[in-house]
């Protein structure tokens, strides 16, 4: 694959990367766009890589799972790097606040590539950095970018490279990204050691789109089920019957109810309410969106059936869920 952007071109020389890592962020999200650059450095015996941590006052971040990170300084004492890339996960507005969207800015035009890690895609774009451009960030965040940055081209996407920016909807995207990088620039060879050493092999590329629920194992064990659940997924808000469900495969509903009792020890139908529902608590616990809306989002037609549906799943009815959240 031939990229136009100058960092995914074969070269010889080290890429020195900054990360800029906010606090709140995930430890799989960093691990996974750093120790893949660190692998490479160790087999190949020579630093095809450098990199720099820095935060946006210099002070450790601490991360969703507690653990603090330390950091070599503010954006501010960054200095030369070729990538800059931002990690960002929970309260990105808070932790990235308009002086450090400014130091960005001025960063930006000394930079040969500039790139965001799942809510790290918000920060650029908060920062005017993404006007014009492709983008992708996480899937529980993709409806609510779009509407807040209609100036940039949204795609549901694992990752995405342009010619100077590059984003990642989350962990595991950020390792294929980084992936695609050393295979870019060093060779496949090398990036097959990398992906190895992590015992860690993803059979899909930047432009998949990103699943809600992972189901590599599934597709190896019943493909025609994971193609039910995508489909499920691409229609949250207007929910198919399951026999247009089942002719859109191309197989009988008996055929479909079949296979989902095999694989999943459920019926189509609850399989999709599951997917409502659970899509629905997200909205619930991390949205201030009215509980209205995010009924019609996911597919129910009065907020006395959500109320009803959301109660027998969760125990608890929306607003209670969020009151605790």
């Amino acid at each position: 694959m031939k990229h136009a952007n100058m960092i995914f071109q074969p070269s010889a020389k080290p890429l020195h990367v900054g990360l800029l890592l906010l606090p709140e962020s995930s430890m799989m999200s960093l691990a996974s766009t750093l120790d893949p650059m660190r692998a490479a450095n160790r087999f190949a015996r020579r630093p095809l890589f450098s990199w720099r941590i820095v935060t946006p006052d210099g002070l450790p971040a601490t991360l969703t799972c507690g653990l603090d990170v330390a950091s070599s300084g503010s954006l501010a004492t960054l200095g030369a790097v070729d990538l800059l890339l931002v990690i960002s996960g929970f309260n990105q507005a808070r932790h990235a606040p308009a002086p450090i969207l400014r130091q960005l800015r001025q960063l930006a035009p000394r930079l040969a590539c500039l790139g965001g890690v799942e809510a790290g895609t918000w920060v650029l774009a908060r920062a005017g950095l993404l006007s014009g451009q492709q983008a992708t960030t996480h899937w529980e965040d993709l409806e609510d970018f779009a509407a807040a940055h209609p100036e940039v081209d949204v795609q549901g996407a694992r990752f995405v490279i342009t010619h100077n920016r590059i984003t990642a909807g989350g962990a595991s995207p950020a390792m294929d990204m980084i992936l695609e990088l050393i295979r870019a620039r060093y060779g496949v060879a090398l990036a097959l050691q990398v992906a190895g050493v992590f015992i860690y092999e993803s059979a899909a590329g930047g432009a998949d789109r990103q699943p809600l629920m992972a189901r590599a194992r599934l597709e190896r064990r019943d493909p025609l089920v994971a193609r039910a659940l995508d489909a499920m997924e691409a229609a949250l808000d207007e929910p198919l019957s399951v026999t247009k469900l089942a002719q859109s495969l191309g197989v009988s509903r008996r055929a479909l109810e079949t296979r989902f009792a095999r694989s999943l020890n459920m019926a189509p139908g609850q399989a999709y309410r599951n997917l409502r529902l659970e899509s629905a608590a997200r909205l619930v616990r991390d949205t201030a969106h009215p509980m209205a809306e995010i009924a019609l989002r996911c597919g129910f037609s009065s907020p006395a059936a959500f109320n009803h549906a959301f109660l027998a799943k969760f125990g608890q009815n929306p607003r209670q869920m969020r009151a605790r959240s």
